[in-house]
C-alpha cells in the first residue's frame, strides 16, 4: 500500500503482524494512537486471518491516515509479516508491537530522546508481563552486548527500537519462533551495546496457547537460534541455553 503523498515522513515506523487478532487488535492500535510522540506510522500486516482482524484494522485506518494495512494472501508467520511491514516502512526508527500487546502513552516520547542522548543504534525498555492472574514488572539492564545477550535475551520485542540510519533495514530471520532474538543478535553484530531504559513502558499479554507460552517449544527454538543462526558449537550452545534459562527464572 502506497503512503499518501500529503503525509510527512514519520520518524518511527511501527511493525505489527496480526493473525486472527480481532479480540486484541483494537487495544493495541489505540495504545499507539495514544502516544505523546506523534511522528509515527503503524503498518499492520493482516497475516491471512480468518476472523475480524481485517475489518478491525481497516476501521481504525479509515480514521487515521498514519495507519496502513497490508494483506498477505497466505499465512507467512510473524517474522514474514514483520518483514513485509519493514519493506513498506518509511521511518528512520523501526519499532515492534504485536497485535495483542500494548504500549504506555510515554513509550516513544521517552525512548526516542533516550536513544538520541545515548547515541544508541538499538534500544529497549522494561515492560509488564500480564497473565490472567498477575502482572509482573520485567526489569532490564542499562546495556547489553552481543556476548551477554547470547547468555540471556533481555530485549522484549514489544520494547525494541533500532535506527536504520545506523544499521539499515535489517529483516527478521525466517524462523517460526525466537526470530526477534536472532534479529537482536544480528543487529548487535553490527554495532556497540544496546541501551536499556529501565521503565515499564509496554504490556506483554501472555496468553494460554500462544507460541511463546509453550516453554518446551520456546527452549527448542532458542537452541536452534544458537546452533543454526548464531553458529555456536554444541558445548557453547548448551552453556548459553543454561544461562538463558537461569536468567528467565531470575527475571520471572
Amino acid at each position: 500500500m502506497m503512503r499518501p503523498s500529503f503525509l510527512p515522513c514519520p520518524t518511527v515506523s511501527i511493525l505489527m503482524p496480526a493473525r486472527n487478532a480481532a479480540p486484541w487488535l483494537g487495544a493495541a492500535i489505540a495504545s499507539v494512537q495514544a502516544q505523546q510522540f506523534r511522528e509515527w506510522e503503524l503498518i499492520i500486516v493482516n497475516d491471512a486471518s480468518d476472523d475480524g482482524t481485517a475489518t478491525c484494522a481497516h476501521a481504525a485506518a479509515l480514521g487515521d491516515p498514519r495507519l496502513r494495512v497490508i494483506h498477505s494472501a497466505r499465512h507467512i508467520g510473524a517474522a514474514g509479516a514483520r518483514n513485509m511491514a519493514l519493506d513498506a516502512a518509511t521511518g528512520r526508527y523501526i519499532a515492534f508491537l504485536d497485535a495483542d500487546d500494548t504500549w504506555h502513552p510515554d513509550k516513544l516520547h521517552k525512548q526516542i530522546p533516550f536513544m538520541r542522548t545515548m547515541g544508541a543504534a538499538l534500544s529497549y525498555t522494561g515492560f509488564w508481563r500480564q497473565t490472567a492472574l498477575r502482572r509482573h514488572h520485567v526489569r532490564v539492564p542499562s546495556t547489553v552486548t552481543r556476548d551477554a545477550l547470547l547468555r540471556g535475551n533481555v530485549i522484549g520485542c514489544l520494547t525494541a527500537v533500532y535506527d536504520t540510519a545506523r544499521l539499515g533495514k535489517v529483516p527478521m530471520p525466517d524462523l517460526p519462533m525466537r526470530h526477534d532474538f536472532a534479529l537482536w543478535l544480528d543487529l548487535l553484530a553490527r554495532t556497540g551495546p544496546a541501551h536499556g531504559l529501565d521503565l515499564p513502558l509496554a504490556i506483554h499479554l501472555r496468553r494460554a496457547g500462544s507460541l511463546s507460552s509453550n516453554k518446551l517449544r520456546a527452549m527448542a527454538a532458542t537452541w536452534r537460534v544458537y546452533r543454526d543462526h548464531a553458529g555456536l558449537r554444541p558445548g557453547m550452545a548448551a552453556l548459553c541455553l543454561s544461562s538463558h534459562l537461569a536468567q528467565r527464572l531470575r527475571r520471572g
